[in-house]
């Protein structure tokens, strides 16, 4: 059986503590505060803090003439309302913390959502782990020909083979080195006695892109949608979407309500130009379509729709 880590035993300790407090909590996401979900080889996610419910947003909305919250029905519509009209300031009063591990090249692509608040672990101050991500056999795939920055297809079972063992021997070996420029071990033992390991600000310069790293990462409800709204589409990187995709159970048990109209009218919905609207007429009342100012990708949702 595994050891525990001292950061698992501590968040074991941090869970079975109970606090009372006068403001809104959340059952569903109280049961799991602290818990780690999960992800990838050695990721997970786990909820630190949050602030508000459903019926904040409500409340927000309606501050300016002094209403609080109505019926569950009435409550539901001005979400859905919210959301469809795009607005925004009423979903930015509800903030949620994670905990996140993640391979340093999600981090990457993760981080240019620039409207959350971050702080992540510095390894200049601390030496990371010894961990890294490999993927699995069957998300090893060639580069996309219709997609700059994606991949699809298959690869042939050798190279796969082949690929999987490069990437798990570079990695070894990029924290063998690493190991080499502190001077000391995974237990924190010296090396060589007669020299000075380097600075841990130069020696992570030899890590992988696949290493680990963590970060707490705050933000606030209407910036978490859009987030969900681009990594927990189909054409998101599989390894940031997997993320999104648990951070979507989350959020429908914070904000059930607000999840819902989310789903209908963000992630379930099209948002079509003036362009496609007029070739949309123009299939409706079968006169001659002109789509060559429609774009290409709005043409194939459109004929989708239409299963033209």
């Amino acid at each position: 059986m595994k050891k525990k880590s001292e950061q698992e035993l501590e968040i074991e300790k941090i869970r079975k503590t109970n606090f009372s407090t006068r403001r809104v909590t959340v059952t569903k996401i109280e049961k799991i505060l602290y818990k780690s979900f999960k992800v990838l080889d050695h990721g997970f996610i786990r909820v630190i803090d949050y602030m508000g419910d459903d019926s904040s947003i409500v409340q927000a909305a309606r501050v300016s003439y002094g209403k609080g919250t109505k019926k569950l029905n009435q409550d539901k519509s001005l979400i859905n309302y919210l959301i469809s009209h795009r607005h925004s300031t009423p979903f930015e009063m509800n903030e949620i913390k994670f905990h996140i591990k993640l391979p340093i090249f999600v981090a990457r692509q993760w981080i240019r959502h620039r409207t959350a608040n971050v702080n992540e672990y510095s390894a200049r101050y601390s030496i990371l782990d010894r961990e890294f991500y490999i993927p699995k056999n069957r998300d090893l795939k060639p580069q996309s020909k219709t997609n700059n920055q994606g991949r699809s297809g298959k690869l042939e079972s050798e190279d796969v083979k082949f690929y999987s063992k490069l990437l798990k021997k570079n990695s070894i070996k990029s924290f063998e080195n690493y190991s080499l420029l502190l001077n000391e071990d995974d237990e924190g033992k010296i090396l060589d006695e007669k020299r000075n390991g380097l600075a841990r600000e130069l020696s992570r310069m030899t890590l992988p892109l696949n290493a680990y790293t963590q970060w707490y990462w705050k933000i606030d409800l209407h910036n978490l949608m859009h987030f969900l709204a681009l990594r927990f589409d189909p054409h998101a990187q599989y390894e940031i979407r997997v993320y999104a995709e648990i951070m979507m159970g989350i959020f429908k048990k914070w904000v059930p309500l607000t999840y819902e109209a989310f789903i209908s009218n963000r992630l379930r919905s099209l948002t079509i130009s003036e362009e496609g609207v007029s070739y949309i007429k123009s299939l409706l009342h079968g006169k001659k379509s002109n789509k060559e100012n429609v774009s290409k990708r709005e043409l194939q949702h459109i004929n989708k729709i239409f299963s033209l």
